[in-house]
């Protein structure tokens, strides 16, 4: 079974990321947390985009607010695919600085982008990308959105009584 890394760029981002971190515990995917910050420890930051695919991880999922270019960077050293969440942090224009600094990269340089502090689709994402090549988490990723399904159900249901 593959295993997802999650790197933040500073402590203050884990209440986000840790919703990632959840889900892919749920779908009993192995995970990696660490704090990574592009802008004040780019040794590490490169140590562990050129070094991530060598140790069993199959996906980066990256957090990082204000300028955001923690997922970036990953994505332009690492061969693996990388999920950026953007994070609004204290220092953030209303996340919309994470948000572009992540979307909007160059060609060739591919970051799939979730919403501001979406870190639960990052980790179901993820999830789905291991899934296409394990069926074991595949078919938990099937059940989980049946229960998606069942709980629209049930909403709906409550509505007419």
């Amino acid at each position: 079974m593959g295993k997802v890394a999650v790197i933040m760029g500073s402590t203050s981002d884990m209440p986000v990321m840790q919703e990632a971190i959840d889900i892919l515990k749920g779908f009993d995917i192995e995970v990696e947390v660490d704090i990574v910050s592009a802008h004040r420890t780019p040794e590490k930051l490169f140590e562990f985009s050129k070094t991530a695919h060598e140790k069993d991880i199959q996906v980066i999922i990256a957090g990082a607010g204000g300028a955001a270019h923690l997922p970036g960077m990953v994505a332009s050293m690492s061969p693996l695919p990388v999920i950026g969440v953007p994070v609004k942090s204290r220092n953030s224009i209303d996340g919309w600085d994470s948000v572009l600094s992540i979307l909007q990269m160059p060609g060739g340089v591919p970051v799939a982008t979730v919403a501001l502090d979406g870190a639960k689709n990052a980790g179901i994402l993820a999830a789905q990308i291991i899934g296409s090549s394990d069926k074991c988490v595949l078919d938990k990723i099937l059940v989980y959105k049946e229960g998606l399904k069942e709980k629209v159900i049930e909403g709906a249901k409550s509505l007419k009584k």
